[in-house]
């Protein structure tokens, strides 16, 4: 069994800044990319950020040059550091790890509970 745990939302002013952190725990043999989606409400959900187990990253053009995204590998941990947050950017954010699993050597796609940040203006 694999748990994804999530951290760190809240409520902040616009201009602020939060950090989202996700651990995975459970029966992990190998993670592969890592990444956040999140989802306002009424929209689907949208791509923030990937970052592969090499450490390259990707993001979405609406947070380029504000977010970063990072990994601790030894801890299976995936971090989103939120700075000059905007109104726009208030939605639930999900952490999204591709890992194996360890009792049957498969690819899952596993994902977190979803943690809120709401950004006010």
């Amino acid at each position: 069994q694999v748990q994804l745990v999530e951290s760190g939302g809240g409520l902040v002013q616009a201009g602020g800044s939060l950090t989202l952190s996700c651990v995975a725990s459970g029966n992990i043999l190998r993670i592969n990319a890592m990444g956040w989606y999140r989802q306002a409400p009424g929209k689907q959900r949208e791509l923030v950020a990937t970052i592969t187990s090499g450490g390259s990253t990707n993001y979405a053009d609406s947070v380029k040059g504000r977010f970063t995204i990072s990994r601790d590998n030894a801890k299976n941990a995936v971090f989103l550091q939120m700075n000059s947050l905007k109104p726009e950017d208030t939605a639930v954010y999900y952490c999204n790890v591709g890992l194996v699993y360890r009792l049957d050597s498969r690819l899952y796609d596993s994902w977190g509970q979803g943690t809120q940040v709401t950004v006010s203006s």
